[in-house]
């Protein structure tokens, strides 16, 4: 299987060519520019690099969510649009799970977290099993961080915080975890389109025209729409935008 994958849910900006197992290209940046002025570019620049055409391809794998509103929309809009012009299989992999698999080799509970801003967090809870396969212990959610720590220290164990924000919040989590917790190394803080790729191979296929991001929270804007027209349906919404 040739696989194609992407993510732009957050900042970094990775994508990857796979077939099988073997990861045949990989591009990944973390600098703030827009992804819909790059993202495609280096798409094509990164299939002619490894000599293959979008033709060749049999999945489009995205990252689905949670985190940047943009930036889901971006890499999920182009996604779709591959997959249906070009007639291949589309996979959509949670980015706090892809996240949470760079951390392979921790028997630790992990803990993948994107800022969501004010004291909250996207996160999820993640575990490598005996057999080394990623299994999620927890649902992906929008939870503020000092509830999210104070939940997770009711249980026993080891955990590892994961993601380019972590060191935003590590202080609240010491205050509930204590040396139970730890920072992932930084080389691990960034999503890789490769590990996308393959967490993707696994996943069943997507209905292209109903495949949506998974943002697990209104855009701020909907959100204060929603506030002051409580009796009005989502669909007004989008007619008012």
């Amino acid at each position: 299987m040739k696989v194609l994958a992407m993510d732009t849910s957050n900042q970094a900006m990775s994508i990857a060519v796979l077939e099988n197992k073997r990861v045949i290209g990989e591009w990944t940046t973390n600098i703030k520019r827009n992804h819909s002025e790059r993202l495609m570019p280096a798409i094509d620049a990164l299939l002619k690099e490894v000599n293959e055409s979008p033709e060749q391809l049999d999945r489009i794998v995205v990252a689905k969510g949670p985190g940047s509103y943009t930036g889901l929309r971006i890499g999920v809009t182009t996604a779709k649009t591959l997959a249906w012009t070009l007639g291949k299989e589309l996979a959509g992999v949670s980015s706090l799970e892809t996240l949470a698999a760079n951390c392979v080799g921790t028997r630790a509970f992990i803990v993948p977290l994107f800022d969501a801003r004010r004291g909250n967090i996207y996160t999820g809870l993640y575990q490598y099993d005996e057999q080394g396969q990623l299994q999620q212990i927890e649902e992906d959610t929008h939870i503020s961080a000092e509830q999210w720590a104070e939940y997770l220290s009711r249980k026993e164990g080891q955990f590892v915080l994961v993601g380019e924000d972590v060191e935003q919040y590590l202080e609240t989590f010491r205050q509930y975890l204590q040396e139970r917790v730890t920072a992932a190394p930084s080389q691990q803080h960034l999503p890789r389109a490769s590990v996308l790729g393959l967490l993707g191979q696994e996943k069943a296929a997507e209905d292209v025209h109903t495949f949506i991001p998974d943002y697990l929270k209104l855009a701020e804007a909907e959100e204060n729409w929603r506030k002051a027209h409580p009796n009005e349906l989502e669909d007004a919404y989008v007619e008012k935008i």
